[in-house]
């Protein structure tokens, strides 16, 4: 028989998917307004920070009530406890992706720019890993949760092609230098995102097992 507490983790559920729908909205559009210069699009990508403040602070006031109404334990407060780390870590997305708008505030739209090579991948990689740490942590399910600690390595990876690239085209075009600054910056936002994101999933992995980073919290031994 499905209980109050069940229904209330069916709702916070919710909240994270529309939390991480927000935030993959968030990267794309930034990564977006980045490639295509569209200072408009920027802007958009900049005022999706404010809803996702909001939808953090709405899933921190459900947990909390959670933990105070309904008293969970064993897994069922691991997850309540996971999800409050795990917002956290979203909202931080959140700003980072902000960050990442700004950028093309202060590029320029007209004349000879720099390839953008790496980057989009970059932001394709982080979306992804964002989509799929909420996944594991909705479906309970670790080997999804281990695919994304794997593919940070892949946003590292990309992220040192891209330092590679612009370091190259400083030397190369003295009058680059600020824009290739500019870029490795975005490129630095996607990387931070890629660790945050490795966080949630993390996080999901010590939700399912109590385990956290390889280790027993707070002497919790797997189950």
């Amino acid at each position: 028989m499905k209980t109050h507490l069940d229904d209330q983790l069916d709702i916070l559920n919710q909240h994270l998917l529309e939390m991480a729908m927000m935030i993959e909205n968030a990267i794309s559009s930034a990564a977006k307004a980045l490639s295509e210069r569209d200072v408009e699009l920027a802007e958009k990508a900049i005022a999706y920070d404010s809803n996702v403040d909001q939808k953090e602070k709405e899933i921190e006031s459900h947990c909390l009530r959670m933990l105070l109404q309904q008293q969970p334990v064993a897994g069922d407060l691991r997850t309540v406890s996971a999800a409050l780390k795990m917002i956290t870590d979203m909202e931080r997305i959140g700003d980072q992706a902000a960050d990442l708008a700004a950028i093309v505030r202060q590029l320029p739209v007209q004349g000879d720019r720099l390839p953008m090579r790496h980057i989009p991948e970059m932001a394709q990689t982080a979306v992804k890993m964002v989509r799929q740490s909420i996944q594991a942590y909705v479906g309970e399910n670790m080997e999804l949760a281990r695919q994304v600690l794997e593919m940070d390595d892949i946003v590292d990876g990309l992220f040192i092609k891209v330092r590679q690239d612009l370091l190259q085209t400083i030397r190369s075009r003295e009058d680059s230098g600020g824009e290739a600054l500019d870029l490795l910056m975005a490129a630095k936002y996607l990387e931070r995102i890629g660790d945050h994101a490795t966080n949630i999933a993390e996080w999901v992995i010590f939700s399912a097992s109590g385990i956290y980073k390889d280790a027993p919290l707070l002497g919790e031994a797997q189950t």
